[in-house]
């Protein structure tokens, strides 16, 4: 019973500091998805205005003037941005997204270069046979986010100069309402006519065509800057957002789950307690009835005395001696009064 109980102790105790910690966390998830759902809303306002800077400028001068932005000659090399977590208990975050990666890339022929934003998410890539070539650490701000951009820009770039990588694409989890999420792609480069028509396409939002001032080459060049910039820290954003909104449903599972492993042993705890606390009443209880037992000694007395006297019934005794018999017999020498008594009994001389 001891050790039950206090084998329950110890699983509450526990239980109870896991819950602390899972609330802790799920505070920290709470507080954190704000700043990052705020960047992202700001980021598509900016995504925006860039991408309608891009088409006003190749409606002014035309989608096929310039070559294209990032083509190589070597099509067959497919490079890959994934965007992951590098900390835990946020569900299947980090599973779901590689294997959206690994269908994608498996319908894309040549061969693959895959950058790794992430521990956990590389793992699971290399366990799908994808290695990673490249890997980088996830951001813990939105202000470190600027750093992991001009990283990636710059590897990308350079082995894009080098033929390495002729094709980029963005893989990341996007948030939908509440706790949900989706992993999506994004084709990075090369700006072709795909992508030039694809901007053209879109419509402009008010009635008065727009036009750019400055016009030239250095306008086209800064906003593609902006447009690969903004694409890269857009993407990051709403991973971290997705990692912290999955983190808070984890965490809100956990929670549930633990109230309840709590509430389970609680119950146990005292159903055994209670138990203990019954068998010691109810030993008390006994002892207390045996003790308060009514006790008759003047019964047994009277009882052994009759007994005494039923045993010399055959012998004669005289009428002034038989009381004093009966009073030998009680203290136990009844044999030899008796015996001095009879008739015609040799008796001890000298």
């Amino acid at each position: 019973m001891s050790d039950s109980l206090e084998s329950l102790r110890r699983k509450i105790n526990g239980a109870t500091e896991l819950d602390s910690v899972v609330r802790t966390m799920k505070v920290l998830a709470a507080s954190s998805i704000v700043q990052y759902e705020r960047a992202v809303h700001s980021l598509d306002d900016y995504y925006r205005t860039v991408e309608l800077g891009l088409v006003a400028w190749l409606g002014q001068t035309g989608a096929a003037i310039y070559p294209d932005v990032g083509a190589h000659k070597n099509k067959g090399v497919t490079g890959a941005v994934v965007f992951g977590s590098d900390q835990g208990l946020v569900g299947q975050f980090n599973e779901v997204l590689a294997d959206f990666v690994v269908n994608k890339l498996g319908d894309m022929p040549g061969s693959k270069y895959v950058w790794g934003v992430g521990e956990r998410v590389q793992g699971h890539l290399a366990d799908a046979a994808l290695p990673v070539t490249g890997n980088f650490s996830v951001p813990n701000s939105i202000a470190a986010i600027t750093s992991l951009v001009a990283r990636i820009l710059i590897e990308v770039e350079t082995l894009r100069e080098q033929g390495k990588v002729a094709q980029v694409y963005l893989f990341h989890n996007r948030p939908k309402s509440g706790a949900v999420y989706e992993s999506v792609i994004q084709r990075l480069l090369p700006l072709d006519d795909t992508w030039r028509r694809g901007l053209v396409e879109l419509p402009w939002p008010t009635g008065n065509l727009p036009e750019v001032i400055t016009g030239g080459e250095p306008t086209l060049q800064a906003l593609i800057r902006e447009y690969l910039f903004i694409s890269l820290f857009r993407a990051c954003a709403e991973s971290l957002a997705s990692e912290h909104a999955s983190r808070l449903a984890a965490m809100q599972r956990a929670e549930k789950n633990i109230d309840e492993l709590l509430e389970e042993l609680n119950q146990t705890f005292h159903r055994l307690r209670q138990s203990g606390i019954d068998e010691e009443l109810f030993d008390v209880i006994s002892g207390f009835e045996a003790l308060a037992a009514p006790v008759q000694p003047m019964a047994n007395h009277q009882e052994r005395k009759d007994q005494d006297e039923n045993r010399y019934q055959g012998f004669p005794c005289p009428a002034g001696k038989k009381g004093q018999a009966r009073k030998v017999a009680n203290t136990g020498e009844a044999d030899l009064s008796v015996k001095k008594t009879i008739p015609g009994a040799p008796r001890k001389t000298g």
